[in-house]
């Protein structure tokens, strides 16, 4: 049985497929608020790094080959959309499909893997937990663009703890990419799961209270803390809920208040 990160992960992307599965070609090719990004875009991002992940799950022999190319890409000042779109040139139905079913094989594939087990990344290696769980964020964050895309309200589960807990771990690094001194404390944290239940973190310095779904759209920058229902109390936790980023990578700038899931 695998542990429970992979068939978060799965469930992430049926959740996304669902919504996906009935358009068509030229609705696949909508630009959606995320830096104009079309789903056919959204789609391929999330297949180049899921096969990526499965790549690393292989070891370093099988990813060498893939890291170069994407720090190839990175040293030259390109784009990693281009670098996705020559390796995944499918479009529309044929990449939604090859999408999917290539997260379907992963899954499968994935049952037994030890989740501390190392794999090699373009960047520090990681475990195959964290792996999991960054292939759930990726999915449940660039989902967020579709589903406002499309009008559609998506259905959250307590598989979101998985984001939650990412986010609460990054404190530290959500700082230093924005260029600000790490504070001491970092705040409490109570949120609620969408099932009821409680969620509790943190420290002492200032207060963050609220649905546990808007602080995971907070630390991966799909919704801006504005536009949510959280409760922030106390410098530290102000300034952290407005420059948080969960995930790697240079430094991102969240999104302005209103930019997102409106219109």
């Amino acid at each position: 049985m695998s542990f429970e990160q992979v068939q978060d992960f799965l469930e992430e992307s049926e959740a996304l497929y669902a919504v996906l599965c009935d358009l068509n070609d030229e609705a696949l090719t909508q630009e959606t608020q995320f830096k104009g990004w079309t789903i056919e875009d959204v789609i391929r991002h999330l297949h180049f790094w899921n096969r990526a992940v499965d790549f690393a799950a292989q070891g370093e022999e099988a990813f060498s080959g893939l890291r170069n190319r994407v720090m190839g890409a990175i040293n030259k000042g390109q784009s990693l959309r281009v670098v996705e779109r020559k390796v995944i040139p499918e479009s529309g139905r044929v990449l939604r499909a090859t999408w999917i079913g290539f997260a379907r094989a992963v899954a499968k594939r994935w049952e037994g893997q030890n989740p501390k087990a190392r794999l090699p990344w373009v960047g520090p290696e990681m475990s195959a937990r964290s792996a999991m769980t960054a292939r759930q964020m990726e999915t449940w964050a660039h989902g967020f663009e579709v589903f406002d895309l499309l009008g559609k309200t998506r259905q959250e589960h307590d598989r979101i703890r998985n984001i939650v807990v990412l986010g609460v771990n990054t404190f530290g690094w959500s700082h230093k990419v924005q260029g600000l001194s790490v504070p001491e404390d970092m705040p409490a944290i109570r949120l609620e799961a969408p099932s009821g239940e409680i969620w509790e973190y943190g420290g002492s310095a200032g207060k963050i209270e609220g649905k546990a779904a808007d602080f995971a759209a907070v630390v991966t920058q799909t919704r801006a803390l504005a536009d949510t229902g959280l409760k922030v109390e106390g410098d530290v936790a102000r300034l952290w809920m407005e420059n948080a980023q969960c995930f790697a990578g240079p430094k991102e700038t969240p999104p302005a208040p209103g930019s997102r899931g409106v219109g």
